[in-house]
């Protein structure tokens, strides 16, 4: 495992983190997960020098921070650092910061949390948060050891976002980078900005979602056989966001033991400057190609989840990304409407905008949903 510096801390956190957000769970219930394998897949991953693990109030329903509790026993706890997460918008008024951060401690199954964030700061949170004496509060909080180290992640504007980070003495922010983002929400300009402001920068979402990782359309592929690397897409993607310093750690949602296997493997091979020129034009030119083949940069987070109407949103989009990354095969159609209900399909959206006050990439939903029933369910 290669380690890195943590802006400003006396912190060397392993290039890979383990991002509790999408493990492996049964029956279709994101609040039933496997806890067996997700419980062997986080402690591999600690077992081969990932230090630091992810994980939020509201992932899986709840039950993240539960899982990552029984995950650390056995003495795992005392080998990593926890992040995780206060819901900026659940918070009606300043009671509520004490009783959840109680409830995440227990969840968890320690007396402190190493790293908390304010989360999914942006126009609407931000500035209720700071009103209610958030800031305030947390300092309290460091003061009596529950919480070690104060940061934010953050999903809207880079403006936004610098104003942010100038507003407080944060140690740390987390926030979405890929190479298809180098321009979206904080983008490469924001993460220089908060790295020069000594923030040590967390990346989420390296793959996109996942979306980076799958089986490309036959375009990208071909762009990518011209690499001197064998790398898999996810790990082009991966090691894209490692080549920069300014990135601390790169979490992972990992759902399966091999994807686990497999980024660790890379994490090892990692390192700051590591892509050549070549590399990083190559990769360039892998980002235009999917914008030219249709790119929905849908995460799968799910926050959009459940629609009022019943529509699919994210199963809806994964298809369509197939479709496009299958060069429009007509058997993706087919698949979308063995696997969907009719009554999931996009044509039933109502337009309400529910969706898109929710959605942290802040995707246009309703005209994608459009387009997605001109694609896929149109014959």
């Amino acid at each position: 495992m290669k380690y890195r510096k943590f802006g400003k801390l006396d912190f060397k956190p392993s290039a890979l983190g383990f991002g509790a957000m999408r493990l492996p769970f049964v029956g279709g219930d994101l609040a039933k997960i496997d806890e067996p394998q997700a419980i062997d897949m986080i402690r591999y991953a600690i077992d081969n020098g990932v230090n630091y693990v992810d994980s939020a109030y509201v992932y899986h329903r709840g039950q993240s921070e539960v899982l990552v509790g029984k995950a650390l026993k056995d003495g795992y706890r005392e080998k990593v650092k926890i992040a995780t997460k206060l819901p900026c918008w659940l918070i009606k008024n300043t009671d509520e910061f004490d009783g959840i951060l109680n409830e995440q401690l227990q969840r968890l199954q320690t007396d402190h949390i190493d790293f908390y964030l304010l989360h999914g700061l942006g126009a609407n949170s931000w500035p209720r948060i700071k009103d209610l004496g958030v800031l305030k509060w947390a300092e309290e909080k460091i003061k009596e050891g529950k919480i070690r180290h104060l940061g934010f992640s953050f999903h809207d504007s880079l403006p936004l976002f610098k104003e942010i980070v100038d507003a407080y003495d944060w140690d740390f922010c987390q926030i979405q980078y890929n190479y298809m983002d180098t321009s979206f929400q904080a983008g490469t300009e924001g993460l220089k900005y908060a790295a020069k402001k000594g923030l040590a920068v967390v990346v989420m979402e390296p793959i996109a979602g996942g979306r980076l990782a799958v089986e490309p359309p036959t375009a990208v592929k071909e762009l990518w056989a011209e690499g001197h690397h064998r790398w898999k897409p996810a790990e082009w993607a991966l090691q894209w966001v490692w080549s920069h310093p300014e990135v601390s750690v790169v979490l992972s949602g990992m759902s399966t033991m091999e994807q686990v296997v497999e980024n660790v493997k890379a994490a090892g091979r990692s390192g700051a400057g590591k892509l050549t020129k070549d590399d990083v034009m190559l990769v360039d030119r892998v980002a235009k190609k999917y914008r030219e083949v249709g790119f929905i940069k849908c995460t799968g987070c799910r926050y959009c989840a459940p629609c009022p109407s019943g529509v699919a949103i994210p199963e809806i989009f994964s298809l369509v990304n197939e479709y496009f990354q299958k060069d429009r095969d007509p058997a993706v159609k087919a698949k979308y409407k063995k696997q969907l209900k009719q009554e999931q399909w996009a044509n039933n959206c109502t337009s309400c905008g529910r969706c898109e006050e929710l959605c942290p990439q802040h995707l246009p939903i309703r005209n994608l949903l459009r387009e997605a029933h001109q694609r896929v369910e149109v014959d």
